[in-house]
């Protein structure tokens, strides 16, 4: 944490125990924004996980479809290679 410091001249115009409150104010204001900002980085960052697991969900879904599609006439042309390859070896 970056601490808030005021110049020499400050504290002998003032005094040590304005400069002193005014730093403390700073600090406190500075750690207020800091926290307010980590917590909205956390619901932003918490939004974005969820988006991006529902699109590869979906993406998921999308890609078993396509290798279903792709497999099956694979899987029936292999069958029925086998079967054409069996035919003609019990025709003999």
């Amino acid at each position: 944490m970056v601490t808030a410091r005021l110049s020499q001249k400050f504290y002998e115009r003032f005094g040590d125990d304005i400069a002193n409150e005014l730093v403390t104010w700073f600090n406190d204001v500075d750690a207020t924004y800091r926290a307010d900002l980590r917590e909205l980085n956390e619901v932003n960052f918490a939004r974005f996980d969820a988006k991006l697991s529902e699109r590869l969900a979906e993406l998921e879904s999308r890609l078993t479809w396509r290798m279903f599609t792709f497999w099956a006439p694979t899987a029936l042309a292999t069958i029925g290679t086998g079967a054409g390859v069996l035919s003609l070896l019990l025709r003999r």
